[in-house]
């Protein structure tokens, strides 16, 4: 795959989506279905390295990049985080006066609607791969349970996931 064609995939996942998650689906038809030069296993391995990086949950495409082209597709794939913020002052002089008319109001919520769906039907292959084996799936569902139960915040979960994960080995 070039670093053109790289470049345009990732920055359409992250021009046609409204937060980092929403680019998941994209990215994942794209390179996992469609071209096949990323597994379920690698994806989820630049979700994880985007999640423990400070900053924004879209920061994994930089790694989906790496992935598909080493440095220079680590490199293309920034380019294409950083794309939509230059493009943020046109669009907000051109919808900025329009944001209260009902139907841009119902368009956004219809867009976020359908991004939510499209989050849950790609987290369900990433989700099969990661958990494999008992203690993955002890570790899922034990988060899961410690943040409805307590409301706590998610770093806990996530140095109790890593303690865990480091004994479990």
């Amino acid at each position: 795959m070039s670093l053109l064609v790289l470049y345009l995939l990732l920055a359409k996942a992250e021009l046609i989506s409204f937060s980092g998650s929403g680019t998941i689906p994209v990215i994942h038809h794209d390179f996992v279905e469609h071209y096949q030069v990323l597994t379920d296993r690698q994806l989820n391995a630049a979700l994880a390295a985007g999640r423990t990086a400070p900053g924004p949950n879209g920061l994994y495409v930089v790694s989906v990049g790496y992935f598909v082209r080493g440095l220079a597709g680590g490199c293309a794939g920034l380019l294409a985080v950083i794309t939509p913020a230059f493009l943020i002052v046109p669009m907000l002089r051109f919808l900025g006066r329009r944001a209260d008319r009902p139907e841009v109001k119902s368009a956004i919520r219809a867009v976020t609607i359908a991004g939510g769906g499209l989050i849950l039907t790609s987290t369900v292959p990433l989700a099969r791969d990661a958990l494999t084996g008992v203690w993955p799936v002890a570790i899922a569902a034990g988060s899961f349970f410690f943040l409805v139960l307590t409301g706590r915040a998610t770093i806990w979960v996530i140095l109790g996931a890593a303690v865990i994960g480091l004994l479990a080995i």
